[in-house]
């Protein structure tokens, strides 16, 4: 996947966190910055139930797009979900744990992607 399609992915990913209720959600630019992905998603979910949801609801759109994940961690069991596609990684936390790891902060040289929620992901409606 070029940069450009994984910018797209990491936005829509992004949108589609928002859509399902995660808070504070940012992508960062990390192309040149680290060897570990192009781009970090990071949100905050509101419960365990929710941001497991939000995981699979990204990997369910990832898959339909052809990109497919490598691997996937519920770390601490309940604070902290990862997924990762390689060149875009996504991570949920709760609100405690996202303020501990701080992964703005850690990459605060990064620049942060702008992007609007005002296109949905979700083509059906939610239950």
């Amino acid at each position: 996947m070029s940069s450009i399609d994984a910018r797209q992915f990491a936005v829509a990913a992004a949108r589609l966190a928002t859509e399902l209720k995660c808070s504070e959600v940012v992508v960062l630019d990390l192309r040149g910055k680290c060897g570990v992905a192009d781009y970090f998603v990071i949100a905050t979910g509101t419960s365990e139930r929710q941001m497991i949801a939000v995981g699979e609801h990204i990997d369910v759109y990832a898959a339909s797009i052809n990109h497919h994940l490598f691997n996937h961690r519920r770390l601490d069991s309940h604070v902290w979900v990862l997924l990762d596609y390689v060149d875009v990684v996504i991570h949920i936390f709760d609100h405690d744990h996202r303020d501990y790891y701080d992964l703005e902060l850690l990459w605060g040289d990064a620049p942060k992607v702008e992007w609007s929620p005002a296109e949905p992901v979700l083509s059906e409606p939610r239950a």
